[in-house]
């Protein structure tokens, strides 16, 4: 009689307990509505890594707010053969930007701090140079200050972005700020540094409050000195234009600017709390969304960590791309269709762009049909 009952018992358990164990994600995820785009959208990114010789990368695109399309490309490891993914993680490089413009705009909007600020006055130890440099200028790359040299992108000081920074602390500078856009990761490392100071915390932790507000769970530090996973290998050419493994650098000392982590699905979410996130204030999206000031003699196109540009047809379009050691990243956002696109890869793109402007519209001439 004992034995009768207990065998239900047992099999009751083991299809209770069976129901708790975690299911784990596709490997790839489509949405078939849009089938006949995601095939010759596929085609497209497989064609570009394998001509470039992209060892992986990831790609996820949303349309209104829906993920479409997320898959891994090749490999994120070719030592152990580890297959690209939903959840490899690749440095965003100057994508990274858009995060410290996030922290100084909310600080804008509860009074602390203004673009119009003296960078010499927030930062003292900045100096005074020949003419004011604007926090506005630092936000548009038109600050004036110098690239950094072969040795500064090298940097073995550390990883820390304010003692890096110090390399420009006596420097002149190239122009009188606002006249030209001339990128420098310099630009948003001292921002980051009036940001810590305003704040009164550490950089990381402001930012960690907004990534987690957003669910951006795999925005993270690229730290080489803890484990994190889903990050993928780093990969870079030689002087033959040969694939290698890239050389192992702490890229911490240029976090504001160049630091961070994502996978591609995040890359997406980011792009979409920029549309229409309730998290993210009204105030916080128009200003990500408009350029800090014009300048009449040329037309502005990079702010933020954004550039906006328009297609051919006139359609605006909304771009943040990543170029640095060991990945290339692009975040392509169509504010008019609600497209998002996210690419990131562990081969920098410099002899061939990431084509996720094209990708982004084959999925907008795909919608007006």
């Amino acid at each position: 009689m004992k034995i009768k009952l207990i065998f239900p018992v047992i099999a009751s358990l083991l299809f209770l307990f069976s129901g708790c164990s975690k299911k784990e994600e596709p490997a790839r995820f489509f949405d078939y509505k849009y089938k006949k785009v995601l095939k010759e959208a596929r085609q497209e990114a497989y064609f570009y890594q394998a001509r470039n010789f992209v060892p992986g990368g990831s790609i996820a695109v949303s349309v209104d707010g829906k993920l479409v399309w997320s898959e891994g490309i090749g490999q994120v490891s070719t030592d152990l053969e580890a297959p690209a993914g939903r959840k490899s993680c690749y440095r965003m490089g100057q994508i990274s930007q858009i995060l410290t413009s996030i922290a100084f705009y909310q600080l804008v909007e509860n009074g602390k701090i203004s673009p119009e600020d003296d960078l010499a006055k927030l930062l003292p130890e900045f100096g005074t140079k020949k003419y004011p440099v604007h926090l506005k200028h630092l936000l548009t790359q038109t600050s004036g200050i110098r690239q950094p040299t072969e040795d500064e992108l090298s940097y073995r000081g550390g990883n820390s972005f304010r003692d890096a920074s110090k390399a420009v602390y006596n420097d002149t500078l190239l122009f009188p700020p606002g006249m030209y856009q001339f990128p420098t990761y310099y630009a948003y490392n001292l921002l980051g540094a009036v940001i810590e100071n305003k704040e009164g915390r550490d950089f990381s932790r402001i930012i960690k409050s907004i990534t987690d507000t957003l669910g951006l769970t795999s925005v993270v530090p690229d730290n080489p000195l803890i484990t994190v996973k889903g990050r993928s290998a780093y990969y870079d050419r030689n002087v033959v234009a040969q694939v290698i493994n890239a050389i192992p650098q702490d890229i911490r000392y240029r976090l504001p600017s160049e630091g961070y982590l994502s996978t591609a699905e995040d890359l997406v979410k980011l792009g979409n709390a920029l549309l229409s996130s309730t998290v993210l204030s009204d105030s916080v999206k128009a200003k990500m969304f408009r350029l800090p000031f014009e300048n009449g003699d040329f037309r502005m196109r990079w702010g933020n960590g954004l550039m906006f540009l328009q297609m051919a047809d006139g359609t605006p379009v909304i771009v943040s791309r990543g170029l640095i050691r060991g990945s290339g990243s692009i975040l392509v956002i169509l504010p008019r269709e609600k497209i998002v696109l996210g690419w990131l890869t562990n081969l920098n793109d410099d002899t061939e762009e990431l084509p996720g402007i094209y990708l982004a519209s084959m999925f907008r001439d795909f919608i007006k049909k």
